[in-house]
């Protein structure tokens, strides 16, 4: 395909979502929430056709020796169909968010005022690896009443292929426009060009992927994009931490899965609980092959530790998102020390504190400058799905609009409405 030819199917997939934009913002409730299940039910009934589009990209992956948490990121298991179908009945379970009026006051002048959520119209969806990202995209815009435009990265072609058609015999089942959801079939990356520069038929741009993808989307782009770029999450384990739960918690939240943007990526420990705590959760990394990048106190108490990969951390580690099992870690003074050390370094994105202390649980929660800030959880609970939204569509560390997990109501906005019996500006 020309570029020119390419642009045009660009441009063509744009108007054809803006059409099915207006139809999905009058839907029904009920004809959404249709989709969605008998999405739901195709999702868990054609598995065998699946299995055999995803074998293919993983085989691919495996074969041109991308790294392994990549290809991990690829597959659409048992655990992953069944998860994303649960997401769909659960957004079908939601109330309709949509046409909801809100804050409406009464004026002197005897007008009433307030406002209704309406959808955002249509969202370009530019993502890597995870096919199921395919599905919480889709499941989302339906039940958001927007249109969406889905990208999927070259390596997931023919799952997200598989995905897109149940997709569209869902929205065809309930009577729904099947341009509400549509998928760009080609693996040319001049596609995603053509989409971020168009905001004629585009109200917004959300990038799921590498700090590569999100930084190229968010410097090219001509409308709006919702992005996070980093997930270095921190978990500060306090003075007053039940050692147990500590342990648990910082376990889970590096060890649980890597690959997330929500796995810890840095460890602080307080300087008076650290003797305690640092050489047990040193012996669970070691036996967990966890490499341990550290400040000088660290080193001191993990040095002991059987078979423990420890380094000395530089500027560059406080900082890092590893993707791996990789993790920092620093012996801090106190609160003040960990909550400034987590601002400067992290991205914004999830930071837990471990804590029996209330006043320091509720210092952390208001002086931490994250999306999502957590008492005694692990940072893996930093999604759409574990949140009650269903699915996500992403995470955003802006501070505009949605933040945090992106679910309905991020796909949202609101509009001012005025209700009046003949009144006139005086």
């Amino acid at each position: 395909m020309t570029s020119t030819d390419l642009q045009a199917t660009v441009a063509h997939m744009g108007a054809a979502a803006r059409a099915a934009s207006t139809k999905m913002a009058a839907a029904s409730a009920a004809a959404k929430n249709q989709a969605l299940l008998a999405l739901a039910r195709r999702l868990r009934g054609d598995t065998a056709a699946l299995a055999e589009a995803n074998a293919r990209d993983v085989s691919a992956a495996e074969a041109a020796g991308l790294a392994a948490p990549m290809v991990d990121r690829l597959r659409l298991t048992p655990k992953v169909l069944a998860t994303v179908a649960e997401g769909c009945e659960q957004i079908a379970a939601m109330p309709d968010p949509i046409g909801e009026i809100t804050n409406v006051r009464r004026r002197p002048s005897g007008i009433s005022v307030g406002q209704m959520r309406v959808p955002l119209g249509v969202f370009g969806m530019i993502y890597e690896s995870r096919p199921n990202v395919t599905i919480e995209a889709a499941s989302l815009a339906i039940k958001s009443g927007n249109a969406c435009i889905l990208r999927g990265g070259s390596e997931a072609i023919h799952s997200n292929l598989a995905l897109w058609q149940l997709v569209q015999a869902a929205l065809a089942e309930a009577g729904l426009p099947q341009d509400a959801v549509q998928l760009v079939q080609t693996t040319d990356r001049a596609a995603v060009g053509f989409l971020i520069a168009s905001p004629e038929s585009v109200d917004v741009i959300i990038p799921r992927g590498g700090k590569g993808l999100i930084e190229r989307i968010s410097r090219e782009a001509r409308v709006p994009v919702i992005k996070h770029l980093d997930g270095n999450c921190h978990v500060y384990v306090d003075a007053t931490a039940d050692l147990e739960l500590a342990l648990r918690v910082t376990d889970n939240a590096k060890t649980q899965k890597y690959s997330p943007c929500n796995a810890a990526e840095s460890l602080l420990v307080h300087a008076s609980i650290a003797p305690a705590f640092l050489p047990r959760i040193g012996a669970v990394f070691a036996a967990k092959g966890v490499e341990m990048r550290v400040d000088a106190a660290a080193q001191a108490l993990l040095a002991p530790v059987p078979h423990a990969r420890v380094s000395a951390a530089t500027e560059q580690d406080w900082s890092e998102e590893y993707l791996a099992p990789v993790i920092s870690v620093k012996v801090v003074a106190g609160l003040d020390e960990a909550i400034a050390h987590i601002n400067r370094y992290g991205s914004h994105h999830t930071d837990a504190i471990l804590t029996e202390h209330h006043p320091s649980a509720m210092r952390f929660l208001r002086e931490v400058d994250s999306a999502s800030v957590m008492v005694n959880a692990s940072t893996r609970f930093a999604d759409g799905f574990e949140y009650g939204l269903g699915a996500e569509i992403g995470i955003s560390t802006d501070k505009f609009h949605a933040r945090g997990p992106v679910g309905l109501e991020g796909l949202t906005s609101m509009k001012w409405i005025v209700l009046g019996q003949g009144e006139v500006r005086q």
